[in-house]
C-alpha cells in the first residue's frame, strides 16, 4: 500500500480547545484508536501513514470535529463512539445521532440520546405503549425510561410514576438486613432513586414520592394492582421469573405506559429458574404497540473502560463455549 499524508484545519480557537481537551488528554485518547501518524500544530492536524490508515483517521478526525461544532463539549466516550461509526463505514451528521433536548435536569443540564440506539430507543417510548430495552451496563436504558417518564410526568401526559424492581440479588448473599419491609428492599432500589435525583433534584423527588406522585416499589409489590394514567418501569427485569413478568405486564391499566429494561447476559435468578425477559421475547414479537429495543457495546455511555469490559467477557464467553463444545466431541 501507498503511504500518504494530509493536513486538516481547526480554525475556530474555541472548537480547537474542546477538539484537544484540556491538557491534550482528548487528543491523547484519539492517537490510541488509529495506527496512522498524527501531530498537531496550533490548529494545524497532520496525517502520515499507509492510505488506509491515513483515509480512517481523517474520517475519525471530521466525525469527531462534527461532535465539537454541534455540542459545543467532547468527551472520550464521544470519540469512541465516533470510531465506532467510522469503523462501520457509517458517515452521519452527529445532530442525525443525538435527539434534541429531552429533558432539562434541575441542575440546567440538557439530556439528549447519544448514540443511534439510544435515539430509537426515545422514539420506541415516544411511539408505543409498551418497550423493552435490552443490552448491556452502561447504554443508558434505565436513566432515558426514567427521563421520558419525568417529561410525561411534567406534560401531564401521566399522573403518577411507578418504578419497579425485582428484589434478587445480584451474586451476594446480603444475609439479615435490619428494619421493616421497605428497609429491607430499598438498597435493590437505590439505582432509580439515584436517577431521580440526578434528574429532579433532591427536594422536589422526595416530594412527589411523599405524595405518592413517585412510587419506587419492588416487584412484589405490583401483585392484584391495577395501574391507570402512571408510566411503569420494570428495571432489572433480566431477573424476573416467567410468572412475574406475565403478572407485571398485566397490571397496566387505562392510559398506562410501560417500559422494562435488562440485560439479558446478567441473569442472578436461581439456575432452576428460567428469566421472564428471555422468554417473552419469544411470546409478544410482532405484536403492535409493543416495541422490543436493543442496545449494544456501541450504545455504552459510561466510562470508556466499561466498552472494553463487555468485550473482554463476551471474548471469554465465547472461549469457554467453544472449549465445552471441543469436550464434548
Amino acid at each position: 500500500m501507498s503511504a500518504k499524508e494530509i493536513h486538516l484545519f481547526i480554525n475556530d480557537n474555541q472548537e480547537a480547545a474542546i477538539f484537544f481537551g484540556s491538557k491534550d488528554e482528548n487528543f491523547k485518547h484519539l492517537l490510541k484508536l488509529t495506527p496512522a501518524e498524527i501531530s498537531a500544530r496550533g490548529g494545524e492536524i497532520f496525517i502520515r501513514g499507509e492510505e488506509a490508515d491515513v483515509d480512517e483517521a481523517e474520517a475519525l478526525i471530521n466525525q469527531v470535529l462534527d461532535i465539537v461544532k454541534s455540542e459545543k463539549q467532547l468527551t472520550a466516550g464521544d470519540i469512541n463512539y465516533a470510531q465506532s461509526l467510522v469503523k462501520k463505514g457509517v458517515t452521519i451528521k452527529h445532530k442525525d445521532v443525538v435527539s434534541g433536548t429531552i429533558l432539562t435536569t434541575s441542575r440546567g443540564k440538557a439530556i439528549k440520546a447519544k448514540t443511534l440506539g439510544q435515539k430509537k430507543y426515545v422514539q420506541a417510548m415516544e411511539e408505543n405503549d409498551i418497550v423493552f430495552a435490552i443490552g448491556p451496563a452502561g447504554t443508558g436504558k434505565t436513566y432515558l425510561a426514567v427521563v421520558m417518564a419525568v417529561r410525561a410526568l411534567r406534560n401531564k401526559e401521566v399522573q403518577r410514576i411507578v418504578l419497579v424492581r425485582p428484589a434478587v440479588e445480584a451474586g451476594e448473599k446480603l444475609g439479615f438486613l435490619p428494619g421493616d419491609l421497605i428497609d429491607k428492599v430499598d438498597p435493590y432500589l437505590r439505582p432509580l432513586y439515584d436517577g431521580l435525583y440526578d434528574i429532579l433534584g433532591l427536594d422536589v423527588a422526595q416530594r412527589h414520592m411523599e405524595r405518592n406522585v413517585i412510587e419506587v416499589a419492588p416487584l412484589a409489590y405490583m401483585r392484584g394492582r391495577t395501574l391507570n394514567d402512571a408510566f411503569i418501569i420494570l428495571d432489572e427485569a433480566q431477573n424476573t421469573t416467567p410468572q412475574q413478568m406475565k403478572m407485571f405486564l398485566t397490571r397496566l391499566g387505562f392510559g398506562a405506559r410501560a417500559v422494562i429494561t435488562g440485560d439479558i447476559t446478567q441473569v442472578d435468578l436461581p439456575k432452576e429458574e428460567f428469566s421472564g425477559l428471555i422468554e417473552i421475547q419469544k411470546i409478544l414479537t410482532g405484536i403492535d404497540g409493543i416495541v422490543f429495543e436493543y442496545l449494544t457495546r456501541e450504545d455504552v455511555v459510561r466510562h470508556p473502560l466499561v466498552q472494553r469490559i463487555i468485550d473482554a467477557y463476551e471474548e471469554y464467553d465465547i472461549t469457554q463455549e467453544n472449549a465445552g463444545a471441543g469436550e464434548q466431541k
